[in-house]
């Protein structure tokens, strides 16, 4: 994974047009952005460009238009967005191949920011239409990837391009590689994975890639009661995946092989009802569960034993919150865990690399966002590398 050209293998970009795929794919209300955070990441490959002189085209998708123009979609909706991000004009392009561009090329000055209009607005830029992708390229010297969100897509502006110019990774993706090969690729040993969420269906390559990989595999959310079930304890009404026990079966005995030490909750929070501090709240070990309880959330033993776990790590991995952290009290185990990862990693025992919309939203509400080695907001990107699949966008940019 390390094995990628970067900003620095770039050389001389003074008057070169340089195309960077960045993600702008950033959430709307009232017309107006409402997080810049996807515009705050790629800025420092984007101004580092501009300011080496380089004539700097972003390309970028922004919803699903299905191959057809949508004013409601177009790019130009972000153009103030950007300069904001970036403290100097963009201008706006409402082409991405073709005399439109070109003739906006020659109009900007070495240093300057041409935004294009959304890729996803022509067919060929999702089937990766070498005839699209040599239109696009055919205005363009050098190709630069900021986006690893979408890397995971085989897309015209995505992999179809970086086979046709010189390609590199932006500073952005660059940071993503070198943290996920840090965590998973050459990590420091022992290495504890944190996965949660909903159901075991959604992360089942996840969970078999990782057994592999980590020494310690902690399994939270909705899916660790279909492995309580797969080792006979009665999960009430709980959610559970009763059609996946044999699978979940065979993930532990998989781990057992690969001497990873598979994890779960050993008491837990169950409630009658899954509301906001439901009077009927308590815990209680894990073969206490009544028929008409549902387990909600790991219990606070469960969470002290895991914390120590932690500590005799050195990487951790956590994609998936421990409970229903959106409701409390059951977002409790989620944040007194992510608070010892937080602060084993700011002592500087632990290399703490977190992905995926959920745990992102749960690191931010146990406040220790910013104490993680590294925060994933790329979701499918994530998912798919913690599966330990090739992501096209990646790939294309090996040396």
């Amino acid at each position: 994974m390390a094995n990628f050209r970067t900003l620095d293998d770039i050389g001389d970009v003074r008057g070169k047009v340089v195309l960077v795929r960045v993600d702008l794919n950033m959430p709307m209300s009232g017309g107006s952005v409402t997080d810049l955070t996807r515009a705050r990441a790629v800025a420092p490959t984007v101004l580092e460009l501009a300011d080496a002189g380089a004539k700097v085209l972003l390309l970028a998708h922004f919803g699903r238009p299905k191959g057809e123009r949508n004013s409601t979609m177009s790019l130009s909706l972000v153009q103030g967005a950007a300069e904001e991000v970036f403290g100097r004009e963009v201008m706006f392009i409402p082409e991405v191949e073709g005399p439109v561009v070109a003739q906006s090329i020659g109009i900007l000055q070495d240093g300057d920011i041409g935004l294009l209009e959304n890729t996803r607005f022509w067919p060929g830029e999702e089937k990766n239409d070498p005839a699209f992708a040599s239109g696009i390229a055919a205005n363009a010297d050098i190709y630069v990837n900021d986006a690893f969100s979408a890397a995971h897509r085989a897309h015209a502006s995505t992999e179809g391009l970086a086979r046709l110019l010189p390609a590199y990774a932006g500073r952005a993706m660059q940071k993503e590689l070198e943290a996920l090969d840090a965590a998973l690729g050459n990590p420091r040993k022992p290495v504890a994975a944190v996965v949660g969420g909903a159901k075991v269906s959604t992360k089942l390559d996840v969970l078999q890639h990782l057994v592999s990989k980590v020494d310690h595999l902690i399994i939270g959310g909705g899916m660790a009661n279909t492995f309580l079930a797969a080792r006979g304890v009665d999960v009430g009404k709980s959610l559970c995946e009763h059609d996946l026990t044999g699978t979940a079966e065979a993930i532990m005995d998989a781990a057992d092989e690969a001497g990873c030490t598979v994890h779960l909750p050993y008491d837990v929070v169950v409630a009658k009802e899954f509301a906001a501090n439901p009077p009927s709240v308590r815990t209680c070990n894990v073969h206490e569960v009544a028929n008409d309880e549902m387990i909600l959330d790991v219990g606070p033993q469960a969470v002290e034993a895991l914390g120590d776990v932690l500590k005799t790590c050195h990487t951790l991995v956590w994609n998936g919150p421990l409970g229903a952290f959106e409701t409390p009290p059951f977002d409790a185990a989620t944040v007194a865990l992510a608070k010892v990862a937080a602060a084993l990693t700011k002592e500087g025992s632990l290399i703490s690399v977190a992905g995926g919309g959920d745990t992102v939203a749960a690191l931010h509400h146990a406040g220790v966002a910013d104490d993680f080695s590294y925060i994933s907001t790329a979701g499918g990107a994530f998912l798919e590398w913690m599966e330990g699949k090739d992501l096209p966008g990646v790939a294309a940019l090996s040396r």
